[in-house]
């Protein structure tokens, strides 16, 4: 099973569940046998097309021809990492008519079951959880930091990694940025046959996409003053 940390120092199984459905751009929907590939979903994400609600509980028996179906989405690094996959999340429910992917409208789902995987393990998510649970408010912006970062400034890279405990030592061929949510940073260091994830936590969560910047300059303020310093981690 997998573990929540005590500390608010990564995104909860229902909060990445969350902002994957709320800022997705394809997903999968698979009824009847078919699997129907949605691959604009107008800025909305999948939240927008599809409408969860609580499993059918009123009196006698639930109505008939109701149509299994399940959401797949996936969850993909915007940078050039090795496996890039970071997530996958499936929901599965009931529809009360047949699935039409044409349709304009929100589509009406009775809600079954949603599943994270990462690499963290699987987690099982009710629907009250990922109802309360908030978007990341980074996540529609996540792609264009990271490649910000990369492109504009890749000098900054090796210097956040004097900020990772233990020091990763020597073996590591590439280091870049492969996430960045509400809680922090997320580095991943290639070795020649392995890769580790390591996060670098903001002081505290950003609550809104302009707050970013002054948490990232706080991790590289802590990193050059370990530089200067002369503070090497071990």
């Amino acid at each position: 099973m997998r573990r929540t940390s005590p500390r608010a120092s990564a995104p909860t199984a229902a909060e990445r569940a969350r902002s994957i459905l709320t800022v997705a751009h394809s997903m999968t929907v698979v009824t009847d046998g078919r699997r129907t590939e949605i691959r604009r979903l107008d800025g909305s994400g999948a939240m927008g097309h599809v409408h969860l609600h609580a499993p059918f509980e009123g009196p006698g028996a639930p109505p008939d021809g109701r149509v299994p179906v399940r959401l797949e989405l996936t969850d993909v690094a915007p940078s050039p990492v090795r496996e890039r996959l970071r997530a996958r999340v499936t929901v599965t429910g009931l529809l009360a008519a047949p699935y039409e992917p044409g349709s304009t409208d929100s589509t009406c789902m009775e809600f079954g079951q949603c599943v994270l995987e990462d690499q963290h393990g699987r987690a099982y998510i009710t629907l009250q959880e990922l109802e309360d649970a908030e978007p990341d408010p980074i996540a529609s912006s996540e792609a264009s930091m990271l490649t910000h970062l990369m492109d504009d400034h890749p000098e900054l890279i090796p210097l956040l990694l004097r900020l990772v405990r233990p020091h990763p030592g020597r073996g590591v061929h590439r280091a870049l940025p492969v996430g960045i949510d509400r809680y922090g940073l997320t580095l991943r260091l290639e070795r020649a046959r392995s890769h580790t994830d390591v996060r670098l936590p903001f002081s505290k969560p950003v609550r809104h996409i302009d707050h970013v910047g002054a948490q990232i300059h706080a991790l590289l303020a802590a990193a050059r003053r370990l530089a200067h310093s002369g503070r090497l981690l071990t």
